[in-house]
């Protein structure tokens, strides 16, 4: 289970962007954030991914607490976790090319024998073309470059997903077509998938619950 119990985060410890934030995933379950931009929604979704330490609260990933966060956390914890963001161009190294993008956790974590069948298998997956894996983010659309940053979270086969507004600036087809992608890999492998978002409509079609943001404050 992911669960998050009263966190409290920011950039700032005078005026924290979430405040007293509990909420949890079970294996298996998608569950649905609702909120307004701005609210803090992304803040705790990078708590959730161990990508931003909270001022207080706990986070436990399958029972065990968490006590470091980033670079500082064990790796079977760090590789556990899969996140997808908004905006691709601002997560995506400009310089590497969809194929390496894709592959970049799998060299991180010294898992090159894998990369050709790892890599091709998911590209295909998500409907990345061969052609588009030599390209690099300024030769592709965004729809494009967001298939390829699914795939990068997916390669590590993580048990959480987290996808934070992933498809806030795709077009109906490919929304459709990526929430597809996930929910095949929700089913197949059991992960739980968190997802953030301010579609209502989106959340309560794709997920088994959806939390409105105000009720997640103690």
């Amino acid at each position: 289970m992911l669960e998050l119990h009263a966190i409290t985060a920011g950039y700032d410890r005078h005026a924290p962007v979430v405040r007293g934030a509990s909420l949890t995933v079970e294996p298996g379950e998608a569950v649905g954030l609702l909120g307004p931009s701005g609210c803090g929604k992304s803040t705790l979704a990078r708590v959730a991914a161990l990508l931003h330490r909270p001022d207080s609260g706990t986070l436990r990933l399958d029972g065990t607490p968490i006590r470091h966060w980033r670079h500082r956390a064990p790796r079977k914890q760090r590789t556990a976790i899969g996140i997808v963001f908004q905006q691709p161009r601002l997560s995506a190294d400009p310089r590497l090319r969809l194929t390496d993008m894709i592959a970049e956790p799998l060299r991180a974590t010294g898992r090159r024998d894998s990369l050709p069948e790892s890599v091709g298998e998911l590209a295909a997956t998500v409907g990345l073309t061969p052609d588009l894996l030599s390209r690099r983010p300024h030769e592709v659309s965004d729809g494009q470059l967001q298939r390829a940053c699914l795939a990068r979270a997916l390669v590590l086969r993580p048990r959480w997903l987290i996808c934070d507004e992933m498809t806030a600036m795709l077009d109906a087809s490919t929304t459709a077509a990526l929430v597809t992608v996930v929910e095949n890999y929700r089913h197949t492998t059991g992960a739980g998938v968190l997802a953030v978002g301010h579609d209502r409509t989106l959340l309560n079609r794709w997920c088994d619950r959806t939390l409105n943001w105000d009720t997640l404050r103690s």
